[in-house]
């Protein structure tokens, strides 16, 4: 379950909440006059979010390349998707 402050609460323990985002690997909904304004999460947290974002577009582009006739045999398949992986990690 996520955690909601308000933004004062970030201005005056930042520290706690960073720390507290670190500890639960869950985000922090930061509130502003009563409305969800921003997130807080933990770096680790949000590079595994982004990483699966990531794939799910790849995912998502390989579906439409074969809904419109492009595709390649499997082995090329297969060197295709280890080369976008291995370009992921190193930009990690």
């Amino acid at each position: 379950m996520n955690s909601m402050e308000p933004v004062t609460e970030l201005k005056s323990r930042s520290s706690q909440l960073i720390q507290q985002t670190h500890d639960t690997q869950q985000p922090i909904i930061i509130t502003q006059n009563g409305r969800a304004t921003a997130v807080l999460m933990d770096i680790q947290a949000y590079e595994r979010q982004r990483k699966a974002l990531h794939l799910l577009k790849i995912l998502a582009q390989g579906d439409q390349a074969y809904l419109h006739g492009r595709y390649v045999r499997h082995p090329e398949a297969r060197q295709h998707f280890r080369s976008k992986l291995e370009g992921m990690q190193s930009h990690a």
